[in-house]
């Protein structure tokens, strides 16, 4: 049992439940099963506590709904916020101290027709590792993608839902450009928000409500002299032309920018009045991420597979595939899955790329003049993973877009 079920089960808490304990005891549970986020949520009859733990929500507790307040009241105190206000969204961040491992938690409060819903990101720095070569990378990507980083101009784009991996890798990116060149290189961010320090980088975080922008950052940026810069997110024109254009006057640029398939960001960038030509001489790579959970080696079982999933697999690599299924146990939280790894789809735009950029190709096309010269896609690759051992056809099927298949 973990520490909040323990304590809700106690003497203690059965007159009377202790909000700051509890919550104390929710954060320690939450760090211990590297859980990335932390949902208090009021139900229909109770208040639900959720962790997110491999990018899969998983209920933790369950809190009589009378509570509500109390604990929604605790988390405003932490997170530094206006604890008289109820109707309004509010955002906050605490340290949890050296009992927590000096976890950040960044804490956002939403109001609901039960009441307010509580999400609190957890932040700790024991469990982020910088490094390119641990992200899980297949080889010819990784060594695709550190080329790409040794160039001096252009634009590398990452795309990919909302914790699929994007800034772990750009925060890998940009300390392996550090590793390679030391104080010789100046690089400058600009985040929305700072999610880590890095050493030797320049980090700057926006601040809308001061009409500090990213496109105002960027513009003012470009003085500073940077060779590298980072943008945290393009989402709207005038980011992406500075942008663009950063990456055709010498400096390597690094961004995000959500899209489903790496060669829809080319259709999204047009979308937003970049011209073809532009995107075509400046934009030297696209990258589409996921993260898969992996199976649990601890009690990971030889399996069979559903028809519906070998049916669209060739009976050659059938024959020699290894199917595993992890039925759970107490070191995978009976998940029957235990940490994650990335898929990762490059597009290197060459000069077949170009072209169907600039002629303004449908999505569709750009990825197939991308596998004809050489690009492997993330359900290739998905699939290949689940043909070893090391995940389920159900997490590729869930992970990867139908539209990629």
């Amino acid at each position: 049992m973990t520490h909040a079920q323990v304590y809700l089960q106690s003497d203690e808490a059965q007159a009377n439940i202790d909000i700051p304990q509890l919550l104390h005891f929710v954060f320690l549970d939450a760090i211990e099963a590297a859980a990335s986020d932390i949902h208090i949520e009021p139900w229909e009859h109770s208040i639900v506590v959720r962790l997110r733990i491999n990018g899969v929500l998983k209920e933790h507790i369950h809190i009589p709904s009378e509570h509500m307040d109390k604990i929604s009241g605790r988390c405003k105190v932490l997170g530094e916020m206006v604890t008289y206000q109820s109707g309004l969204p509010q955002e906050g961040h605490a340290s949890g101290g050296p009992e927590l491992g000096n976890v950040e938690l960044r804490i956002s409060v939403f109001p609901t027709t039960r009441g307010e819903k509580l999400v609190i990101r957890l932040f700790d720095p024991r469990n982020r590792s910088f490094d390119l070569s641990k992200l899980g990378f297949d080889p010819t990507s990784l060594a695709k993608f550190i080329q790409l980083l040794g160039r001096t101009s252009g634009l590398l784009l990452l795309t990919g839902p909302t914790g699929s991996g994007k800034t772990t890798a750009i925060y890998s990116a940009l300390q392996h450009i550090v590793n390679q060149n030391g104080s010789s290189v100046s690089i400058s961010t600009v985040e929305d928000p700072v999610e880590y320090n890095l050493p030797l980088i320049a980090q700057t975080q926006i601040n809308p409500a001061q009409e500090f922008t990213y496109a105002r950052a960027l513009r003012s940026l470009m003085r500073q002299d940077p060779q590298v810069i980072m943008v945290g997110e393009i989402r709207d024109p005038e980011t992406a032309a500075i942008a663009v254009q950063a990456g055709l006057t010498g400096h390597l640029v690094i961004s995000t920018i959500h899209s489903g398939t790496p060669a829809g960001v080319f259709a999204r960038l047009i979308n937003m009045d970049i011209e073809p030509f532009l995107l075509a001489s400046s934009v030297i790579g696209v990258m589409g991420m996921r993260l898969i959970r992996l199976n649990c080696k601890n009690c990971g079982l030889p399996c069979d597979v559903e028809p519906s999933y070998t049916q669209i697999l060739p009976a050659e690599i059938l024959a020699d595939a290894n199917f595993i299924r992890s039925p759970g146990c107490e070191h995978c939280l009976f998940t029957g899955y235990q940490g994650r790894t990335s898929l990762a789809e490059l597009l290197v735009v060459d000069e077949p790329v170009r072209e169907a950029v600039i002629q303004k190709s449908p999505t569709r096309t750009i990825t197939k003049v991308a596998i004809d010269n050489g690009m492997v896609t993330m359900w290739q690759k998905g699939i290949k993973r689940a043909l070893v051992g090391d995940t389920t056809f159900e997490e590729v099927f869930r992970v990867v877009a139908s539209e990629q298949i």
